[in-house]
């Protein structure tokens, strides 16, 4: 049996356990593994009302039929959203956890993931406005990876992954400005999707944040989770995103761009590039044909794309500040430094740096006449040390260069708008995740997901705690 939450929802429809039960055992993981760090906020009251609720439903009831994940409980990022009666504070103590915050409603998504039958109990670790590739918010608490708790789950929905990967929750909320999905899901084990750019809902208020660059689901434990979560939340006011319910079962061969090298700046460890070979492989052996993409096709790109994520967050956050009057002497020093930047920043910078941007977005779709998806690394080696991203001086520079050292192909995909999925294809030595990462052109997820099953039943990696709730 696949322990994720398709297994737990169809446990809680079978009736061998109920909603309610289910959330208790969420509970007790939660307290088994509090020294993760994974979970920044609990209402555990809130959680048992979402329960009960499910479980009032009669099990025929055509209302509980149409949830995906009845019953089924999950946890929110403590940044983006939101979700009504669960406050945001970012990671930051700029943001208090109190007063009208509690009250805003939920966004659009958030209501899809009530709709969906998912029952929220609490918020997620975040770093500081989520400005790095780690979960180590000054205000705590810091996130460790349940794999191997001296090492980073990743940023910034590090909290997600833990929770996750530990079997805390079997899937939860995330959101992906410059990898904030892919990254903590290939620390941890999990498949992270960030959807084609205008897939998913940001309405009433979320507008076109970060210049379109951010984008929301979830991090999962299979194929089949990302599959069900990304149908229940994609699209508009119509219907799902048109992807999610086409069938994509691809006749003949798929060109499968496969890239080996990332170049001498920011360079990839033997385990991983091998790991990028050998799914090539297991693709070509459905005779799939594969076609060498040199780095040099899309450096220019990838650089491009940095330098935008760059401007746009610091731009972003220096009017956030400014606009709801916080008081940035109070946030963290490198948070200061990133505020700073973008009260400064020349808008014929910031316009450059958006033009281009636009422009990573046509030379990928030059780059996808030639192939169809773009299977690539993700992460350039292990999961880091706790505190390899420190937020205690103002050397942006410095930091965002850790960040892509660490993750060099993740920003590519928000600069263009295209998605992008991670998942485990095994482990190394140290029994860490080796994790690679699809690319495809805008409205491509369906064939994402078809690729991504197929890797999946290789079963080379196996998660190494149990879902709460699902026995053996």
């Amino acid at each position: 049996m696949t322990a994720d939450a398709t297994a737990l929802a169809e446990a809680i429809a079978s009736g061998r356990l109920t909603s309610t039960q289910a959330m208790q055992a969420s509970f007790a993981a939660a307290e088994t593994f509090a020294g993760l760090g994974a979970i920044a906020y609990r209402d555990e009251a809130r959680g048992l009302a979402a329960a009960a609720a499910i479980d009032d439903l009669p099990p025929g009831a055509p209302e509980r039929a149409a949830m995906p994940f009845a019953g089924v409980p999950t946890l929110a990022k403590d940044l983006g959203g939101p979700f009504a009666g669960f406050p945001v504070a970012a990671g930051s103590r700029l943001l208090a956890r109190a007063g009208a915050e509690i009250d805003s409603p939920d966004s659009d998504l958030a209501a899809r993931f009530r709709a969906a039958g998912l029952c929220l109990f609490g918020l997620t670790t975040s770093p500081e406005f989520g400005l790095a590739l780690a979960s180590e918010p000054a205000i705590g608490p810091v996130c460790h990876n349940p794999l191997d708790p001296g090492r980073t789950a990743g940023g910034s929905s590090g909290g997600a992954a833990a929770a996750v990967a530990a079997g805390i929750v079997a899937i939860a909320h995330a959101t992906d400005a410059g990898g904030s999905i892919r990254v903590p899901a290939a620390c941890c084990g999990l498949v992270g999707l960030k959807p084609s750019r205008g897939a998913m809902p940001a309405g009433p208020n979320f507008g076109n944040h970060l210049g379109g660059i951010a984008s929301e689901l979830a991090v999962c434990r299979s194929v089949r989770d990302t599959s069900r979560i990304f149908a229940a939340l994609s699209g508009h006011a119509r219907g799902p995103f048109p992807p999610a319910t086409q069938a994509c079962e691809a006749t003949g061969s798929l060109r499968i761009g496969i890239l080996t090298d990332t170049g001498t700046q920011y360079p990839t460890d033997a385990d991983r590039m091998a790991t990028v070979e050998a799914a090539g492989r297991a693709l070509a052996a459905d005779g799939h044909r594969l076609v060498s993409v040199p780095f040099a096709a899309i450096e220019e790109a990838c650089a491009a794309s940095r330098r935008a994520f760059v401007d746009i967050v610091c731009a972003n956050l220096a009017t956030a500040v400014t606009t709801f009057g916080l008081d940035a002497a109070r946030a963290e020093t490198l948070t200061q430094a990133v505020i700073a930047r973008g009260l400064s920043l020349p808008a014929v910078d910031l316009w450059k740096n958006l033009n281009a941007m636009v422009l990573v977005s046509r030379d990928l779709w030059r780059l996808f006449d030639g192939i169809d998806v773009l299977l690539c690394p993700i992460l350039s080696g292990p999961p880091l040390p706790i505190g390899s991203f420190p937020s205690d001086h103002t050397d942006l520079d410095l930091h965002f260069g850790r960040m892509a050292a660490f993750a060099p192909m993740v920003s590519l995909a928000n600069a263009s708008g295209c998605p992008a999925l991670t998942l485990p294809f095994g482990s190394d030595a140290a029994s860490l995740p080796l994790p690679v990462q699809i690319m495809a052109p805008m409205g491509g997820e369906a064939l994402l997901l078809q690729l991504a099953r197929r890797l999946e039943r290789e079963e080379r990696y196996v998660h190494r705690f149990p879902v709460a709730g699902l026995t053996s």
